[in-house]
């Protein structure tokens, strides 16, 4: 029973689910911190910064993310540095021409003495500096997850937001310090990681010389398709946040009161992002091989097995909603308890769509069909922005921006199974029979 307990702890799919929950419970600590150590308004400027910087980072490594692990998943032990060296390359350039736009509207802003969101004019003033902070980590990513090593993801990820959270204990009880001198602590943690990441060559950065234009070539035209993939899919969250802070009645503070509620949604989401990360290269692994009956059956069986995991999470999560975003939010959200409590249980409908809604677009991508997945997620995103714009600045309602979230959604998951039914002949009945022999079957799909 122990030995049989061991395999499962060390299973890929609990090594990746471990992972995530460990990096997320720091994520909400810090989360938590923040919203008691920050007014509502400087809270709200810290969360458009922060979404603003991880839609550009995935801008920047969505170019290059999720071709290298695709890549990386069959690559031979020659071709690596060639792929990490390439890669790295790729994001140098992307940092070189990102660091000039963001300086230059900074420049534009500070010359024409506009008046723009504060949480705007700290992402164009230290973007550029956190961008280089990071890097080296953040390429390292691809590598880890197409090696399954979750164990390596993990210590560089708590190597950052670890010692970010210990920086927050601190500053709650000790210095008080305010958001520029919690940035600047911010861009010394992505250092470290960095640095770390550097020395063991797991970034890329020292084969830089390994680069050839053919692996680069190959890179960008997959990665063309996946980084327009992954920024809309950012969109579809981050959208709400940046719309919400270009509004005059809801601001800063409207940023900061819809955070908590989408905090915790995102909290739900940490199995499916888990289950993703290695359903992705097993899925392209068989595609390569020519296995399409296996890469149905895998999609049935992850996309199944996670929505009926999320089934009690969020009948949960809908009754103890009020007691969930008063933990988060803490005191200074009371006033507003009963609004954030109806956000977050309109999301947890919004968590029971999400599963299959994210498989349709996995598989899409396993199958070398990124194009097809990237029209799918700018329909998506264009959908929300319009429900956004109305919701905003027509009935200024941060409720009607979440129920914009499930609209999207519901239209992703026919897009998808659109294009899987052409493409590969999905059949959407066999999701949920799957799923429960995923459980029946977990053996085959929990190999370590």
């Amino acid at each position: 029973m122990l030995k049989k307990l061991g395999n499962i702890v060390r299973e890929k799919n609990m090594s990746s689910l471990m992972t995530n929950v460990l990096i997320a419970a720091l994520g909400l600590f810090s989360f938590m911190l923040l919203t008691r150590q920050l007014s509502k308004e400087l809270f709200g400027d810290w969360v458009l910064y922060v979404t603003l910087a991880t839609f550009v980072d995935l801008l920047r490594f969505g170019l290059t993310q999720t071709s290298s692990v695709r890549l990386l998943s069959g690559a031979k032990q020659e071709d690596y540095k060639k792929l990490m060296g390439s890669s790295f390359k790729i994001n140098l350039k992307l940092l070189g021409i990102i660091t000039l736009v963001c300086w230059s509207l900074y420049a534009l802003v500070i010359a024409g003495d506009f008046q723009i969101n504060y949480g705007y004019f700290l992402f164009l003033t230290w973007y550029p500096i956190l961008a280089f902070t990071n890097l080296s980590w953040n390429n390292a990513m691809a590598l880890f997850q197409a090696k399954q090593d979750f164990k390596g993801m993990m210590y560089v990820r708590l190597s950052n937001i670890g010692l970010f959270v210990v920086f927050l204990v601190f500053n709650h009880w000790l210095l008080h310090w305010g958001i520029l001198e919690i940035l600047w602590v911010h861009l010394v943690v992505n250092v470290v990681s960095s640095v770390w990441c550097i020395v063991k060559k797991w970034d890329g950065c020292l084969y830089l010389k390994h680069a050839e234009k053919k692996t680069t070539k190959e890179l960008i035209n997959f990665g063309k398709y996946s980084m327009g993939t992954l920024v809309g899919s950012s969109l579809l969250k981050s959208a709400d946040t940046f719309i919400i802070g270009m509004s005059p009645i809801l601001g800063s503070a409207g940023i900061a009161m819809y955070a908590i509620p989408l905090k915790l949604t995102d909290l739900l989401g940490i199995p499916l992002r888990s289950f993703t990360m290695t359903a992705y290269p097993r899925m392209s692994k068989k595609c390569i091989d020519g296995d399409m009956q296996g890469v149905r059956k895998t999609f049935y069986a992850y996309s199944g097995a996670i929505t009926l995991l999320f089934v009690p999470v969020a009948i949960v999560c809908f009754i103890l909603a009020e007691e969930l975003v008063l933990f988060l939010g803490g005191n200074e959200y009371i006033e507003v308890l009963p609004q954030l409590t109806l956000i977050f249980r309109i999301f947890t409908l919004y968590t029971l769509l999400l599963p299959i809604d994210r498989f349709t677009g996995v598989l899409l991508d396993s199958i070398n069909k990124p194009r097809l997945n990237l029209n799918k997620v700018i329909i998506m995103t264009l959908a929300n922005i319009v429900v956004d714009l109305i919701a905003v600045f027509v009935f200024e309602s941060l409720a009607l921006v979440a129920v914009g979230t499930v609209i999207f959604t519901l239209i992703g998951i026919f897009l998808g199974f659109y294009y899987l039914r052409r493409e590969i002949q999905i059949q959407s009945k066999r999701i949920f029979p799957e799923g429960i022999l995923f459980f029946k079957s977990l053996n085959t799909y929990l190999a370590p």
